[in-house]
């Protein structure tokens, strides 16, 4: 049974701070792409960042240069890094697993908002 469990979510003030973690069971973690994606109220689901099976990785221009996306192949873990956080970062953040020629998978969400 493949799993993505999404953890590290909350509350921060702007300017601040989150990692967001997301751990995967089930599924062969190192030949899959990472994604995260986030989806704010009333807003269609959004890519953020993507990081590669060689961990080339590629961000929403909204987010270049705040947020950082990496992966443990050990722990079978993708990461995201936020820094620097805005009102507008507020959104709940799921996890993706993607693999061109098997099926891809989705985590169930972790809050993130971002207010004073």
């Amino acid at each position: 049974q493949v799993q993505l469990v999404e953890s590290g979510g909350g509350l921060v003030q702007p300017g601040g701070s989150l990692r967001v973690s997301c751990a995967a069971s089930g599924i062969t973690f190192s030949i899959y792409s990472m994604n995260w994606y986030r989806q704010a109220p009333g807003k269609q689901r959004e890519l953020v960042a993507t990081i590669s099976s060689l961990s080339r990785t590629n961000y929403a221009d909204s987010v270049k240069g705040r947020f950082t996306i990496s992966r443990d192949n050990a722990k079978k873990t993708v990461y995201l890094q936020m820094n620097s956080l805005k009102p507008e970062d507020t959104a709940v953040y799921y996890c993706n697993a993607y693999h061109s020629v098997k099926n891809d998978y989705w985590g169930q969400g972790t809050q993130v908002t971002v207010s004073s």
